[in-house]
């Protein structure tokens, strides 16, 4: 049994979540589904990032306390969860004590290598983004990304970054998926073409002191960002009865790629001067964008995913945010685009599909499945999709592409309604009721493959597909879905409602 461990950004608890929030938990939760469903041992971990001088201001202006104000917020996203149908193994808070003591051990280590030092240090400074700029990296008085700065000249402790710069490089080169898609790697070697200069890791108590204290100085707080990132460790070790420690290395870190320079050089430096390895695959995914802009609340244009999911429904928005986007590319939204992945792919395939089989055999076998009897050159063929399917998701899941593999069994679920078509049971049932029911069983045993390869991007709506055909709702083993003949002759079979009704674009 191998092991399989995810990790989304862990969400900063301001803000609110939104569809890009969503996407990567989603993302994270359908490959966490795909691999227990072939046998794999998986830890899927996320949560919230809730230390630094934004939600200290924050609180301030509410008037309570920063761990009341975090106590508060941090709830929003795992409701959201919960509602998406995420199935994390861990909510990890950065608050919670266990997370920052093993967040002191290791500054702690760092500190007794040398590889903390103390110094002065004067810079412009953007709260916003809670760190420094040099006067060469400012645009027009504002930092790289518009925000207002201010300087600051004060001592600080200072990481060894710096140290690593050609070790990373060595690393990035030498293993072409650490950093996936290939043009995120090329911008962080880069941005390592350049000087690296080392990190500052703290923040003084008198301007900040919400944060973990520093256990060589407790006069400073740990910088945000050094504390977040150590979470994707830290999980592991204490998140779990017994401890996971033994899923570390992560084979996946799930970001978008408007953080992959923290991820992809501020956090393999860190594991690298505490002797720890590095990530098997940072995956920068892109971002949801509205036509030409991105999805921000700067611009008005942010959606929030409850919204989306109370107009179409849980499985639905699941799927279209994993069919949509390719991981690593912009994708744009739009409520045409949902509705049309709907009305076109899973009404017209695959609902259309099972409701003509399981209407036929309802009204012509007493709504039990017939006998498969003895396949023809047709039927061969059905079957050839069926595992070519199932290879094919197989290998697009291990290439990290949902959308390859929501491809290969809708490309499945066609070929069950042009094998129908070529077969016609609604007249063959005339003339020949043995070879109609021959049909029926291959067409309903190929749409309860699609079911199986689908239930991780879809897990209600493929659950009630596969109890339709009279098999267990609940997930089953990878196996299953290559192997033809798992329906049995006189299994209960009923058609109910449209499993995927239409919508309208108004709507």
């Amino acid at each position: 049994m191998a092991k399989f461990y995810v990790t989304t950004p862990i969400y900063y608890v301001n803000d609110e979540p939104h569809l890009g929030h969503a996407y990567t938990t989603v993302l994270a939760d359908v490959l966490a589904r795909y691999h227990r469903l072939m046998g794999d041992e998986v830890v899927f971990l996320t949560g919230t990032d809730e230390h630094g001088q934004k939600v200290q201001q924050a609180a301030e202006k509410r008037g309570v306390d920063p761990q009341t104000h975090c106590d508060e917020l941090s709830p929003r996203f795992a409701a959201v969860w919960e509602k998406l149908g995420i199935s994390h193994d861990f909510y990890i808070r950065t608050t919670m004590d266990d997370h920052a003591a093993v967040v002191r051990r290791i500054l702690a280590q760092l500190w007794d290598a040398s590889e903390i030092y103390d110094a002065e240090y004067e810079g412009w400074y953007d709260v916003s983004e809670e760190r420094f700029y040099t006067e060469k990296e400012l645009v027009d008085g504002k930092s790289p990304v518009g925000n207002e700065v201010t300087f600051i000249r004060e001592k600080n402790y200072f990481f060894r970054m710096g140290k690593y710069q050609q070790q990373l490089i060595d690393h990035i080169e030498a293993n072409p998926d650490f950093i996936v898609p290939k043009k995120r790697a090329n911008e962080v070697l880069g941005f390592l073409r350049q000087p690296l200069g080392d990190l500052c890791i703290s923040r003084p108590k008198e301007r900040l002191n919400w944060g973990i204290p520093l256990p060589f100085d407790e006069d400073y707080v740990c910088y945000v960002w050094f504390d977040a990132l150590l979470n994707y460790y830290s999980g592991l070790e204490f998140g779990f009865e017994p401890s996971r420690g033994e899923f570390w290395p992560a084979d996946l870190h799930l970001i978008g790629k408007d953080i992959l320079t923290t991820h992809a050089v501020y956090w393999p430096t860190m594991l690298m001067g505490a002797g720890l390895a590095l990530p098997k695959t940072i995956l920068a995914h892109g971002w949801w964008m509205f036509g030409e802009q991105k999805m921000s609340k700067s611009k008005g244009n942010v959606v929030k995913p409850l919204d989306t999911m109370d107009l179409y429904g849980r499985d639905i928005l699941r799927y279209f945010l994993m069919r949509e986007m390719t991981p690593g590319s912009d994708s744009n939204f739009s409520q045409d685009l949902i509705v049309e992945r709907n009305n076109t792919e899973l009404a017209n395939d695959l609902g259309n599909g099972l409701n003509r089989v399981t209407k036929l055999v309802e009204k012509h076998f007493e709504g039990r499945l017939p006998a498969p009897g003895e396949s023809e050159a047709l039927e061969e063929t059905l079957i050839a999709a069926a595992a070519a399917s199932a290879e094919g998701v197989q290998r697009e899941i291990g290439d990290f592409h949902p959308n390859g593999a929501i491809r290969e069994a809708m490309e499945l679920s066609r070929e069950v309604n042009r094998y129908l078509e070529q077969r016609a049971p609604w007249k063959s049932i005339k003339e020949d009721r043995e070879a109609t029911g021959r049909t029926l069983y291959h067409a309903a045993e190929a749409l309860r493959i699609v079911g199986v390869l689908l239930q991780p991007v879809m897990p209600e709506k493929c659950g009630e597909l596969l109890s339709r055909l009279g098999r267990p709702a609940e997930p089953v083993d990878f196996v299953e879905s290559a192997r033809w003949g798992v329906l049995e002759e006189g299994s209960p079979v009923n058609s109910g409602e449209p499993l995927f009704p239409r919508f309208e674009t108004e709507e």
